[in-house]
């Protein structure tokens, strides 16, 4: 009974009770509030749970000490000031959690974890020797002794106090911080952590590079996307080469469209994409399509997509890309280009005869048109046309599928229908010229062809009936995209056909000036 009175004495005077209670106190507002930061309070915990064990001890040496003088009694000394020191490490723990992790974050001031770490050392320090001079030890031999060791381990160790300093820079500076994108060397990833010794870079392969901080503080690094005052964001470089041929005023207005026409994922629309001619060399003038990438950890995905857009642009606008010059003699007499050209014809004849809109014509008038089709290939996402636009040509897909869009309240896109090829699209604006009555994107890759308004001319002004029978074609197709978007009835719908036919057969003739 004697022991456990005298247990609790030591209990009460060391505080114990009261460091228990703030420390769950501390661990219950981390967890509520900061929990990724709750296992910073694992080591408070473990020397408290110390201070707990050498309670007893403490209080079984003062209960059998003999008095003054008695081993009991020296061992007694040595072990309550460990258990004092501990709490002391405790209370400055919890003090520490609470400020740094949950107060200042609080009022918006961000801390470095090392100044965290060093509060928490000194403050050790200065609390052992505070209670040490309490409890009557001589610290001075101690000292003396510690200066030598401190001499002989800063030599031995300068390597790694080189880390420490540098860590200890790099953090309270503010120039490098969690979450960065840096490159060092050849290395480049996103920053991880920011330990004492060194600092820790996650790569976009799934790697973690370990960099000393030392090294860090003696070479250069780059900091990829920051700028002050401005969102993170990276101009990225495509490169590509087209024939002298071309007027670069064209080229670059065609790539530029590419990608600043539609939106794109991780790509900026401020500042927005650029174009410009580098170079001149032998595989024809160098461009440089220049566009700022928003998310940092999607680089090559990004530069995929945006090539993808370059790729099928250029290929509308007959643009040909070009490679270093190679001497090659070959010789068969054309005819290989001759049978691909004899197959994309009769592709395209294969395709027109599988579309409502030129079933009616005959065989000589498919081969003009045929003919007459350029290759207009569009990447997923890209816009065929914008509704309302003023275009007097139409896409025939022939292999893929787009997204009708129509504008409603708002101004938002809504899709009302989706079409897979082969099928066409923008057939009022080549044989009215109205205005687009939907916006159309291409929801896959899509390989189309774009058929303009001269082709048909020639065609309707031979046989000017085939307008009377194209008429019908378009009303039924524009009343179908009307009863989407106004929910009309199928009565409804054929009286509005009826109604219409003969206002677009106007149209056409006056279009085409039959």
């Amino acid at each position: 009974m004697e022991f456990l009175e005298q247990l609790l004495t030591e209990a009460r005077s060391d505080l114990t009770f009261e460091l228990g209670a703030a420390l769950l106190i501390t661990l219950a507002i981390t967890r509520s509030l900061v929990p990724r930061e709750e296992r910073r309070t694992a080591g408070t915990v473990i020397l408290y749970a110390l201070h707990l064990l050498l309670l007893p001890v403490a209080a079984w040496l003062r209960w059998t000490s003999a008095g003054p003088g008695s081993l009991e009694h020296s061992l007694h000394a040595g072990v309550r000031m460990g258990v004092l020191v501990l709490g002391a490490v405790v209370a400055i723990g919890v003090v520490a959690q609470l400020l740094f992790e949950v107060l200042l974050p609080r009022i918006k001031v961000q801390s470095p974890r090392i100044l965290r770490d060093l509060t928490v050392a000194i403050g050790a320090i200065i609390a052992t020797l505070a209670i040490a001079t309490r409890l009557g030890f001589n610290l001075s031999g101690i000292i003396a002794t510690s200066a030598v060791l401190t001499a002989i381990i800063a030599f031995s160790l300068q390597d790694t106090l080189g880390n420490i300093m540098g860590g200890l820079a790099l953090q309270l500076e503010g120039s490098i911080s969690v979450g960065d994108w840096i490159k060092v060397g050849e290395v480049a990833g996103r920053v991880r952590e920011i330990r004492w010794r060194f600092i820790a870079i996650e790569t976009r392969n799934w790697e973690t590079v370990i960099f000393p901080n030392s090294m860090l503080s003696k070479a250069q690094v780059t900091i990829i996307g920051r700028r002050a005052g401005q969102p993170v964001q990276w101009r990225r470089w495509i490169w590509f080469n087209v024939g002298v041929e071309h007027a670069p005023s064209e080229v670059i207005r065609v790539a530029h469209a590419a990608v600043a026409d539609t939106p794109m994922a991780g790509v900026s629309i401020n500042p927005g994409p650029s174009c410009v001619l580098m170079d001149f060399g032998e595989a024809g003038h160098k461009f440089a399509l220049r566009y700022w990438l928003t998310d940092l950890a999607a680089d090559d995905g990004t530069d995929s997509a945006v090539r993808a857009r370059l790729h099928f642009a250029l290929q509308r606008a007959d643009i040909d890309l070009t490679w270093p010059t190679r001497t090659l003699h070959v010789s068969d007499d054309g005819r290989r280009q001759d049978s691909e050209s004899a197959h994309d014809l009769a592709r395209r004849l294969k395709v027109l005869e599988r579309l409502e809109l030129f079933r009616e014509l005959e065989t000589g008038e498919r081969d003009h048109i045929a003919a007459a089709l350029m290759f207009a290939p569009f990447g997923r996402g890209e816009v065929l046309t914008h509704q309302g636009n003023v275009a007097h040509y139409l896409y025939i897909v022939v292999k893929g599928e787009v997204s009708v869009r129509v504008a409603v309240d708002g101004g938002l896109d809504q899709q009302v229908s989706q079409l897979s090829g082969p099928c066409f699209v923008g057939e009022m604006g080549l044989l009215t010229g109205e205005p687009r009555t939907a916006t159309i994107v291409a929801a896959t890759d899509v390989q189309c062809y774009r058929l303009e308004k001269g082709a048909f001319q020639s065609v309707l002004q031979q046989r000017p009936e085939l307008a009377g029978k194209l008429a019908e074609i378009l009303t039924r197709r524009k009343v179908e995209l009307e009863a989407v978007r106004e929910g009309l009835s199928v009565t409804a719908k054929e009286r509005r056909v009826k109604e219409s036919s003969a206002q677009v057969l106007g149209k056409i003739r006056d279009f085409f000036g039959l």
